[in-house]
């Protein structure tokens, strides 16, 4: 018996119920097997429903940290760079202003 057979069944079971109304345990019974179903049909309509799925879940992780990394890096980077550059142009502006620019002359 399928999935999809099981929840018909639990369905059918619900509505004869004692004066229509099922117990919580055969409700709680119909909710896990619809979640269940609805999330393997997620699965299946992502790929992700074959046994090398979680091996591909982990590469993407896997991928997704290390660009984080590089971009965190990049950004590092420039900001270093912007810093470098702006303590050099306070040096040549400081420089200029004392006159040493005469002196190469």
């Amino acid at each position: 018996m399928d999935e999809e057979e099981a929840l018909a069944r639990l369905i059918a079971l619900a509505g004869t119920g004692v004066a229509g109304a099922p117990d919580a345990a055969l409700l709680r019974a119909v909710v896990e097997e619809a979640s269940e179903l609805g999330a393997r049909r997620a699965l299946a309509r992502l790929g992700l429903a074959d046994d090398a799925a979680r091996g591909d879940i982990d590469d993407l992780r896997q991928l997704l940290g290390a660009w984080r990394d590089a971009k965190k890096s990049a950004w590092k980077a420039a900001v270093d760079w912007a810093v470098r550059g702006m303590l050099a142009l306070l040096v040549v502006g400081l420089a200029v202003k004392m006159g040493l620019p005469g002196l190469l002359k």
